[in-house]
């Protein structure tokens, strides 16, 4: 339920997620520069694909939720010329058939990966879906000491807000980390005002990838990082980053074991 609970309320997603722009500036720059085709992996509802295709690159997508591709494919229907496929799939084990001169893990949808297993699955078929040449770019959350360390009991409340469905909600959350397997739950909580027995609870659950461990893991799953970028701003590492975006080649010599 951690990997799929967030994504089905559309709407939510859309809200809460709607001023996030640097990820889409970041990616459109850099998919126009490459050309297309564009592989997309956790694509959702199409905050980065959308802008993507309208480039007039073809772009494919593949994502779990059959909500979000559902309201993907609704907005995609109502824009003409756009060269958008979208396929429904588990992105460790997925398989197009086709190659891509680009590939992209958008919006720490790495961070659904729980396993080493679980990354060596997926990474193959990222080798198995990069042309000749090709690259592959990933975004994840650099994992913060402070914030790992806070107290299940805790509730961090923000100011009530109006939820879509038109109801104003007070809204929490709660986070409990495991550091033997480095996942990260988080219980969103909403109470609508007045009526706080109607209140529901939506389950997060993300994997935490330290820097030097991720580096290694793609690696030694035949991916050879070749830019490390912070915040989606292309230029010098900076010293405490929020966010690391991976620009990977397939690794000469690699022979899956």
């Amino acid at each position: 339920m951690g990997s799929n609970a967030h994504y089905e309320d559309v709407a939510y997603y859309a809200k809460t997620y709607a001023d996030r722009t640097e990820d889409v500036a970041y990616y459109v720059e850099l998919a126009a520069s490459h050309g297309g085709p564009v592989l997309e992996y956790g694509c959702g509802s199409g905050r980065i694909a959308l802008p993507l295709a309208r480039l007039g690159l073809s772009v494919t997508g593949i994502d779990r939720s059959a909500t979000m591709l559902q309201s993907l494919r609704r907005q995609a229907s109502k824009e003409t010329g756009l060269d958008l496929t979208v396929r429904r799939g588990d992105m460790r084990t997925k398989r197009l058939g086709e190659r891509f001169p680009l590939v992209l893990c958008t919006f720490n949808t790495f961070l659904h990966l729980y396993t080493r297993q679980d990354v060596e699955r997926f990474c193959a078929r990222v080798r198995e879906h990069l042309a000749p040449g090709g690259t592959f770019v990933v975004d994840v959350t650099v994992p913060s000491p402070e914030e790992l360390d806070r107290k299940p009991e805790r509730l961090h409340r923000t100011s009530p807000f109006k939820h879509p469905s038109g109801e104003v909600v007070r809204y929490g959350e709660r986070f409990h980390y495991d550091p033997l397997r480095q996942v990260s739950y988080v219980s969103m909580e909403f109470e609508p005002k007045g009526s706080p027995e109607r209140g529901w609870r939506v389950p997060l659950t993300q994997r935490q990838f330290f820097p030097q461990e991720l580096e290694a893991l793609l690696h030694y799953n035949g991916l050879e990082v070749t830019e490390v970028h912070s915040n989606f701003i292309a230029a010098p590492l900076e010293p405490e980053p929020e966010e690391l975006i991976y620009h990977c080649r397939r690794r000469r010599g690699f022979r899956r074991p």
